[in-house]
């Protein structure tokens, strides 16, 4: 009974991340919510790791780790996003326009319940995963701390942060196929693209810092495009 509950009880741990983000997000302590949500990347990561090295995975497993998908990488970064847009609205009679911010929790909902329904995502994703979206706008917040007014100009700018939105959630739905990180075995044949993928991110972190998230998840796009072609001709 136990053993089958590991993996839920990380699944859990993700949603209480996502719960306290969700908080701190609206006390504007948006350091913490993009911390959290990158502490529940860890707890979504090994819930299914967990899950098939123990062979209990199970439907409750699955319905339960889109939920809690749903608060922790659909809801706590339109929160994040709405902050942002709030800081670059100069004028209190403009506030309605950051509420397009919660267009991602809108198309992460829709993201999450395709993902449970569509059997061809066994293997790889179609759209950009929830958590990836998730770490892309959590970056934002940790960019600003760099004091750099160049990237502040970008940033904190209304425009800017709207089609951030409509792009996004446009790429949740998209029916493009995009490489997951399951690896049924850990040789290099049938998974170089996951490992180009793991060791150019790793690369860039080390060389941009956080800088290195919305180009890690651009070259995780044009990878998985060139995955496909790739397949597609037989190569």
């Amino acid at each position: 009974m136990i053993r089958r509950n590991i993996p839920n009880a990380l699944t859990c741990g993700n949603l209480l991340c996502g719960c306290v983000g969700v908080v701190e997000a609206f006390h504007n302590n948006l350091i913490i919510s993009c911390m959290l949500i990158g502490v529940a990347l860890i707890f979504d990561f090994f819930d299914g790791f967990v899950a098939r090295i123990l062979k209990v995975s199970s439907a409750i497993g699955r319905d339960l780790d889109s939920l809690a998908d749903m608060v922790t990488f659909g809801l706590l970064p339109s929160i994040i996003l709405y902050q942002l847009l709030m800081q670059s609205i100069p004028d209190l009679m403009g506030i309605w326009k950051a509420y397009p911010a919660f267009i991602i929790a809108i198309f992460s909902a829709i993201r999450l319940a395709k993902f449970n329904n569509d059997t061809r995502q066994s293997d790889s994703f179609i759209g950009v995963p929830t958590p990836a979206n998730a770490m892309l706008i959590a970056s934002l917040p940790v960019i600003l701390l760099t004091e750099d007014a160049f990237w502040k100009d970008i940033i904190i700018n209304t425009t800017n942060l709207l089609i951030l939105a409509v792009v996004m959630s446009y790429l949740l739905v998209m029916e493009l196929p995009l490489i997951a990180l399951k690896f049924k075995s850990f040789g290099w044949k049938g998974n170089e693209a996951r490992f180009v993928l793991i060791i150019t991110s790793v690369v860039l972190l080390v060389t941009l810092k956080i800088l290195a998230v919305p180009l890690i998840l651009i070259v995780y796009i044009l990878l998985s495009v060139f995955e496909n072609v790739r397949k597609r001709s037989g190569v």
